[in-house]
């Protein structure tokens, strides 16, 4: 599964060659519900054809097509799904991101990337990462409550140990443990948790996990992992257990999250108003949005002023205004974090702390 970040968000927020393609496709992990997928995908890609054919002549469409088309003849693509994938291409360049969330159907060509249904995916507040250690090497996951998947590592992280068997002394084991986890350490906090910012929960035996956790100077690091050998465990119990590490931190966080909206709110740094969040976002002053999930509000917003105009959502040219702002907070480089509606502060579906 490929990692994706904030960085990978403002990425696609900024602008493109023309056309973009955004392309959003629920598909299943199990055999039968799968088989159905890549036949929606052909089907898709058909609408894709049409919709460019309107400005595009033959020639400039196939290259635009190429990417996709190869995708929908690859097996291996379709046999390791997971609840969703979204697709952006623009200007040559073509990635796929796997969604561990269902996401609906959706085509859009435009002068600019869809990205709406990315962002309650994306931000929601139960994400994190497990890291599965032992002297065969290192494996890395990223799930939810409902979901775990494997993540692409580098050598660095997935090498196994080479220890000497005649060097058995206590000391120098311990020493070589730790030059052997100090790279691994290193490596997880450049390539994954920096770019992602999510919680790091550990997964290994009592001796490896002391030795990880005096090596490391990850502040993302858990401090309460799972203490027994990775290879015990198949995925679904590695999910399993996991989560049930992990929720306590999890409710903890979102508490922390509340208490600092609270305090910023009573020094005058908080707004919870819908008109007050929608200007604040336009101009750049949101550091961390918080907005309740599954709640939408219909509307338009001026991406200049701020201001907003009331609407209904069954007009095909009306946005949900809560994917509007976040999407205004994350152009200026702000959080957001998708909060579960009995956790979150005020009424309106957002709040917002702000940098000034």
């Amino acid at each position: 599964m490929l990692q994706i970040t904030t960085d990978h968000v403002a990425a696609l927020l900024a602008p493109q060659e023309t056309p973009c393609i955004s392309l959003y496709l629920p598909t299943h992990r199990h055999h039968p519900a799968r088989e159905a997928d890549p036949i929606r995908y052909r089907n898709m890609l058909k609408e894709l054809e049409a919709s460019l054919s309107q400005r595009h002549s033959k020639r400039e469409i196939e290259p635009l097509m190429a990417r996709f088309e190869a995708l929908a003849h690859d097996d291996n693509f379709w046999n390791n799904r997971t609840e969703g994938v979204a697709m952006f291409s623009a200007g040559g360049q073509f990635q796929h991101v796997d969604l561990q969330r269902p996401v609906q159907e959706l085509l859009v060509v435009a002068d600019s990337f869809h990205i709406k249904p990315l962002l309650r995916v994306l931000q929601s507040a139960d994400r994190y990462q497990v890291l599965c250690l032992g002297q065969h090497g290192g494996r890395l996951f990223e799930g939810n409550r409902d979901a775990l998947d494997p993540v692409e590592v580098s050598h660095t992280i997935s090498a196994p140990m080479v220890h000497e068997p005649k060097q058995s002394h206590k000391d120098t084991w311990h020493a070589d443990l730790l030059n052997y986890l100090r790279p691994i350490d290193a490596a997880v906090q450049a390539q994954h948790s920096k770019p992602s910012g999510l919680p790091l929960l550990l997964v290994a035996l009592p001796e490896m996990q002391h030795a990880f956790r005096e090596a490391s100077g990850n502040a993302l690091l858990v401090e309460e992992g799972i203490a027994m050998s990775p290879e015990a465990l198949d995925l679904e119990s590695l999910r399993v257990q996991a989560w049930e590490k992990f929720q306590p931190f999890y409710l903890a966080r979102l508490a922390r999250l509340v208490e600092s909206f609270e305090n910023a709110r009573a020094r005058g740094q908080g707004a919870h108003i819908l008109e007050d969040v929608a200007a604040a976002a336009v101009a750049g002053r949101i550091g961390t949005l918080l907005i309740e999930a599954d709640r939408e509000i219909p509307g338009r917003l001026d991406p200049d002023t701020g201001a907003i105009t009331p609407a209904k959502l069954d007009d095909p040219e009306v946005d949900d205004l809560i994917d509007d702002i976040a999407e205004a907070v994350l152009r200026a480089r702000g959080e957001v974090i998708v909060v579960p509606t009995d956790r979150m502060p005020g009424e309106c579906g957002l709040a917002a702390l702000l940098r000034y």
